[in-house]
């Protein structure tokens, strides 16, 4: 791991998140990209080219005023910190940042939702980075001065289309020392499997993951809960797991809010760091 970007808007919950960046940068020697979004608004951007030159230039020194401040953190001594200002106003284009940048991982401080208003109509900043990133995005919700990623819980249903995803997060875990957990969560109703054909369809994931080898196939755990989220949660709090890792989808616009996303709703809900890979 080279590169760690963190989208900061100046909150305690920004500060979570490079909390927990300077924590792996440190073990991994890695740089720390620090990204505020100034978001101007058309208003600022239509004005005639001297108002805007002057307007624009305020606001970046507003911003690289705020970043010493900010970034003036004993726990960030040692590490290599770049700074970025974009005028950004959509939370997808912290991607674009982050490929151009060439990062390993975002990570980003959140508070989470409440209310189905709230997140069908608005959504969380953090839910459309998760939604839009190709690089492993990790969520924070509290402070996080003994961050750690040791005990890990990767939540999946196996099947083929999340080879890529398991693929990156078992490369990702190699890489930090971790002991991953994979879960099944079997749910009643149509979706409820026998144990036999649940191990059957992970022997088949596990195959075609690992070349054949399925050395890994003990370690999955076969979890029943009424719903995939309670199942995740209550599982992750039994072994008292450091973090949860899912795949997600990545939808955007009403394929998303018709058809959902279990692994924004777990990032979203979760009060442990959530990490997410896309499929």
């Amino acid at each position: 791991m080279k590169k760690i970007l963190v989208p900061i808007d100046f909150s305690e919950y920004s500060e979570n998140a490079l909390q927990a960046a300077a924590i792996l940068a440190k073990q991994q020697n890695a740089e720390i990209i620090v990204l505020h979004m100034l978001g101007l608004s058309e208003a600022v951007l239509t004005k005639n080219e001297g108002q805007e030159v002057a307007e624009a230039l305020y606001y970046m020194k507003l911003a690289e005023k705020r970043f010493e401040t900010f970034l003036d953190k004993d726990y960030l001594k040692g590490i290599k910190v770049s700074e970025t200002v974009q005028n950004y106003k959509i939370f997808s284009e912290v991607n674009e940042v982050a490929n151009e940048n060439d990062a390993d991982l975002i990570i980003m401080g959140s508070h989470g939702l409440s209310g189905l208003i709230e997140e069908v109509f608005i959504g969380s900043n953090t839910e459309k980075v998760v939604r839009t990133s190709d690089i492993p995005v990790l969520v924070i919700k509290n402070e996080v001065e003994d961050f750690k990623m040791k005990e890990v819980v990767f939540a999946c249903d196996f099947k083929m289309e999340n080879l890529r995803a398991y693929r990156n997060a078992i490369k990702l875990f190699e890489l930090l020392g971790a002991n991953v957990h994979l879960l099944y969560v079997n749910l009643p109703g149509e979706r409820f499997k026998s144990s036999e054909q649940m191990e059957e369809r992970v022997k088949e994931f596990l195959f075609k993951a690992d070349s054949g080898n399925l050395e890994i196939h003990d370690k999955v755990v076969y979890y029943s809960d009424y719903s995939v989220e309670s199942g995740v949660f209550n599982y992750s709090n039994k072994i008292d797991a450091d973090i949860i890792a899912i795949p997600t989808h990545g939808r955007r616009g009403l394929a998303h809010f018709f058809s959902g996303s279990i692994g924004e709703d777990i990032a979203n809900h979760a009060n442990k760091p959530v990490i997410t890979f896309k499929i």
